[in-house]
C-alpha cells in the first residue's frame, strides 16, 4: 500500500535518475513531489502531465525509463511554493540533492532549510527521514543545523537527518545548440596543447540514443546502472523508510573515504592524464593500457591497501585486499563504459577543488604516506592537473604570476608556487613530501605523454 510521501529539492540527474526513480519504481508512496528553480524543466514536467524520462547506461547498451505521476514546482513562485509546503508537511521522506551544502540556506524563504524547517513545524506525518546528496561527510548535520536555528530543537524520536554515499555516475547531457551558436569541444587538441571546454557535442543526444527529460527540453538524464547506495542507518523506532533498496550503514566515515580517495580520486587522475595525453572521452581511455595501469596502481597500491589498513578492523569485506580488488575493477569499468559516455573536459573541471590539500588527489597521498605507502601514481595524477590547471588558467582564475604556459618547462620553483596557491595557505606535516612527490612526476608524466593521442 503507498502510504509515504515523498518530496525532493533539485531536480537534476541524481535526484531525477536515482532518488525520485527509486520512489516511483517502489509503490510505496502515495505522492512524489519535487522542487526546481530551473523553470524549463519545472513546466516541462508538467506539460507533460508529470512523467519523464531518465537513460540507464548499462554494460551493452542505453536503457530509457519513464517516470510517472511527479510533481515538480518552482520554490520561488507564490503558488508552487505553497504546494512543495503542504507536500513537506505530510512527507516521510526528503531529499536533498543540490549543488552543494552552500546552497541549504542560500535563498531565503525559498531556500531548502528554510521550506523543510515550515513543513516539519506543521508535519503531519508520523516520522520523517531526510537524505543529503551533497558530497560532504557533514551534510547532514549541517542541514540539521540550519533547520533547527528556525525551528528549534527536532524529537530524534520523529526526524533523522542522514548522510548518503552515492557512487552513481551521472550527468546532463545537452542537446544541440540553437541557431547561430557555435560547437564547442571538451577535449585537448594535441597539436597546440589547448584544452577547449564546452558543450559535449550537439549530436551526442543523438549519437547514444538518449531520451530527453520532457517534450520540449533539449537535455537528458543519463545515469548508470550502479545502485548500490549507502545511507545512515534509520535510527527511528517503527519507522520502515518507503524507499528500500538503499543500504543503510551504522557508520558511513570509512565508505565515504573509499569514495573520496578511492573513485574520486582515481576518476579525477584518469581525467587529468586522459586530458593531457589529449582523449576527448574517458572510454578511450580503455585502449591505453599504460595510463589505466597507472590508475589500477593509484587504486589498490596506494589507496587500497592504506584504505585497507586504515579500517580492516570493521569487518566489512570492502576494506580487504579481495573486497578492495573487485571495488577498483568494477569502478574502472564504469569510468570507461562507452554508453555513460563521459567526456575528459568534464571529470577535469573545476580542477582548483580538486587539487585541494586535502582534497581527493591531495588527500589519497597524505593517507598513503600516513601508513607508510608512496603515492607515486597518485603523484602523476596531482602533476597532470596542474597542467590542466595552467591550459584552463582563464577558468580557473589562475594568477598571472603563476601562468607558465607549457607544463613541460616547469620547474621545481614553479610547480611548488602553483601548489602553494592551490592549497590556499593550508598545510600538513606531509607538505614537503607531497610537493616533491609532484616534482618527481613531472619527467614521468612527460615520458609517457610524449607520443599522445592525436584526435
Amino acid at each position: 500500500m503507498a502510504e509515504h510521501i515523498f518530496t525532493g529539492f533539485g531536480f537534476g540527474p541524481i535526484q531525477g535518475g536515482l532518488f525520485v526513480k527509486e520512489a516511483f519504481q517502489s509503490g510505496n508512496f502515495a505522492r512524489i513531489v519535487a522542487a526546481e528553480i530551473d523553470a524549463e524543466i519545472v513546466d516541462a514536467v508538467k506539460a507533460n502531465k508529470g512523467s519523464y524520462y531518465v537513460n540507464v547506461a548499462k554494460a551493452d547498451g542505453v536503457e530509457v525509463l519513464k517516470i510517472d505521476n511527479v510533481e515538480l514546482y518552482a520554490p520561488n513562485v507564490a503558488a508552487d511554493r505553497q504546494m512543495l509546503l503542504e507536500a513537506l508537511a505530510q512527507s516521510t521522506e526528503i531529499t536533498t540533492c543540490l549543488p552543494s551544502v552552500d546552497f541549504y540556506d542560500s535563498a531565503g524563504a525559498s531556500s531548502a532549510a528554510s521550506l523543510i524547517a515550515d513543513g516539519l513545524k506543521n508535519s503531519k506525518a508520523q516520522a520523517t527521514i531526510i537524505y543529503t546528496a551533497e558530497n560532504n561527510n557533514r551534510a547532514a548535520e549541517m542541514l540539521e543545523e540550519a533547520v533547527t536555528k528556525k525551528i528549534g530543537a527536532l524529537s530524534p524520536e520523529k526526524v533523522q537527518f542522514l548522510n548518503t554515499v552515492i557512487g552513481k555516475m551521472s550527468r546532463v547531457v545537452a542537446g544541440p545548440p540553437e541557431a547561430g551558436q557555435s560547437e564547442a569541444l571538451d577535449r585537448i587538441i594535441p597539436s597546440s596543447g589547448r584544452i577547449m571546454a564546452g558543450v559535449a557535442g550537439p549530436a551526442e543526444i543523438a549519437e547514444l540514443k538518449l531520451k530527453t527529460i520532457a517534450p520540449g527540453i533539449k537535455r537528458s538524464f543519463l545515469v548508470e546502472e550502479f545502485n548500490r547506495i549507502l545511507v545512515g542507518r534509520t535510527q527511528i523506532t517503527g519507522f520502515k523508510p518507503g524507499i528500500e533498496v538503499f543500504i543503510e550503514k551504522d557508520d558511513l566515515l570509512a565508505f565515504e573515504e573509499a569514495k573520496l580517495y578511492g573513485h574520486n580520486a582515481v576518476h579525477s587522475l584518469l581525467g587529468f592524464i586522459g586530458a593531457v595525453k589529449g582523449y576527448a572521452k574517458m572510454t578511450e581511455l580503455k585502449q591505453d593500457q599504460a595510463v589505466m595501469q597507472i590508475g589500477r596502481k593509484a587504486f589498490l597500491q596506494e589507496s587500497g591497501r592504506a584504505l585497507i589498513r586504515k579500517y580492516a578492523s570493521l569487518g566489512d569485506r570492502l576494506f580487504t585486499e579481495a573486497g578492495f580488488r573487485d571495488y577498483a575493477q568494477d569502478l574502472l569499468e564504469r569510468m570507461t563504459n562507452p554508453y555513460l559516455g563521459d567526456t575528459v573536459a568534464r571529470v577535469v573541471r573545476d580542477a582548483v577543488r580538486k587539487l585541494r590539500i586535502n582534497g581527493r588527489i591531495f588527500g589519497t597521498m597524505q593517507l598513503a604516506l600516513e601508513y607508510g605507502i608512496e603515492p607515486t601514481n597518485m603523484a602523476l595524477g596531482a602533476m597532470a592537473g596542474i597542467a590542466v590547471l595552467l591550459e584552463t588558467a582563464d577558468e580557473n582564475n589562475l594568477p598571472g604570476d603563476l601562468r607558465f604556459g607549457d607544463w613541460r618547462k616547469l620547474d621545481d620553483a614553479g610547480i611548488e608556487r602553483i601548489i602553494n596557491w592551490l592549497w590556499a595557505g593550508q598545510t600538513s606535516k606531509y607538505a614537503d613530501q607531497l610537493i616533491k612527490y609532484v616534482q618527481n612526476a613531472r619527467r614521468r608524466l612527460k615520458k609517457i605523454t610524449t607520443n599522445s593521442h592525436e584526435s
